[in-house]
């Protein structure tokens, strides 16, 4: 944690289980006197069956506009990271250069965990029937390329939502009262969590 987060008080931790490749993921959600931070390990394979440990942190500020996302990335005994920052205007900045490519973009996906669904689902606070469109800075893995991914939320019940994206994917996410996935079928389930 940054020093201007140590005075973070956890709200949630939890434990998600990989349903499509071998692996899981332990995550948590902290309140912090800038907003929130979700910070996260995942362990998973690849598409190739190769071991890769993700480690990554989602800075958002009161809001749940994200401000600054961090990702250690190892596959084998090769790592990567990547670090991207956001402005008010909705600019995005890797090692402070521009990437126009997903200008405009409030919200990052990250490919390996279900948290960052968080983000919309608490920032839009939609009322059941509701709608929205966003659009997300989706980092992929495991080569950490960025792509603007198109997102639809619809709440369809206190605890539910229909997502879908431009990819074609779609599914029913079943959240708890903080928006952090209990159920993201055929992806992700949690087997615990800390309250």
């Amino acid at each position: 944690m940054t020093a201007s987060n140590r005075s973070a008080t956890l709200a949630r931790a939890i434990l998600w289980r990989n349903l499509w490749l071998p692996g899981s993921e332990h995550a948590a959600l902290w309140q912090t006197s800038e907003g929130w931070l979700l910070k996260g390990t995942v362990t998973s394979a690849t598409d190739d069956r190769l071991p890769m440990l993700v480690v990554y942190s989602v800075a958002c500020d009161s809001t749940w506009h994200t401000r600054r996302v961090q990702v250690e990335r190892t596959v084998g005994a090769e790592s990567s990271e990547l670090t991207l920052e956001s402005t008010e205007e909705r600019e995005w900045k890797s090692s402070g250069k521009l990437i126009p490519s997903v200008s405009g973009c409030i919200d990052v996906d990250l490919s390996v965990s279900p948290i960052t669904n968080t983000l919309p689902i608490r920032r839009l606070d939609l009322a059941v029937g509701e709608s929205a469109a966003v659009n997300a800075v989706w980092v992929r893995f495991p080569d950490l390329n960025i792509e603007v991914l198109s997102q639809t939320y619809s709440r369809i019940g206190s605890n539910r939502y229909q997502y879908q994206s431009s990819t074609g994917f779609r599914t029913e996410i079943e959240v708890d009262d903080l928006g952090l996935v209990v159920n993201y079928p055929p992806a992700w389930e949690r087997v615990a969590t800390s309250v």
